[in-house]
């Protein structure tokens, strides 16, 4: 018998996907905080790339209709 999978409805993926976004976003902004606050080490170009990540993300999650 083949298995089909899980299956769940699009606003429980979406929820998921914010949720899951906004963890990731959470992180990005722990790291460079701590690299700014506490001088933790951070790859220059992290550094640079990280605010635009955290950016592009909160975009994404206004478009899965999430708030930042």
């Amino acid at each position: 018998m083949a298995s089909r999978g899980l299956e769940i409805d699009y606003e429980t993926a979406d929820r998921i996907t914010i949720l899951t976004l906004k963890e990731h976003v959470g992180y990005l902004k722990e790291e460079l905080r701590q690299h700014v606050e506490q001088e933790t080490w951070m790859h220059s170009e992290d550094v640079v790339d990280t605010p635009i990540r955290i950016s592009q993300l909160e975009a994404v999650i206004k478009y899965f209709g999430g708030s930042v």
